[in-house]
């Protein structure tokens, strides 16, 4: 799997994540990249923090303390905007998701975004039956929700 860090034309930020490197482009390429805050599909790649030379914890010529760490609550809301926008935009399929995802890839129901529950043992071999098959991470906990 390959993360990039990516951004819209409105300035969002956020993941995507691939299964080889030529997966970016294809999908860029066909229109399939889409903001999950905002739906613009201008989306290009950002150098990736292994790749950005960072002051953290170093003083700048003014002398101040640079920090260029993204703060937690940024990723958290992306992660939550990404939930939200599955939420609203893909079928819930619950545990037959491996079967929909199978209809789908050969043709069998008509095509449609799906969400639901595999096992990595299911996922992986939809993957190397050519069905594309993407994890997100969980839901982040909304903490007044919790005692």
């Amino acid at each position: 799997m390959i993360v990039y860090d990516l951004n819209c034309q409105s300035g969002h930020q956020f993941e995507g994540w691939f299964n080889k490197a030529g997966d970016y482009q294809a999908q860029l390429d066909g229109g399939l990249l889409a903001c999950p805050v905002c739906g613009s599909t201008d989306v290009r790649k950002l150098p990736t923090a292994s790749h950005v030379a960072t002051h953290h914890g170093r003083e700048d010529k003014d002398g101040a303390a640079g920090n260029n760490a993204v703060p937690a609550a940024i990723g958290l809301e992306a992660l939550r905007a990404i939930h939200r926008y599955v939420d609203e935009h893909f079928d819930d399929v619950g545990d037959r998701f491996p079967e929909e995802a199978r209809k789908i890839h050969y043709g069998e129901a008509d095509a449609r975004n799906i969400r639901g529950l595999a096992t990595p043992a299911e996922a992986r071999e939809l993957r190397e039956e050519g069905v594309q098959v993407h994890s997100l991470p969980p839901k982040p906990l909304d903490k007044e929700k919790l005692n």
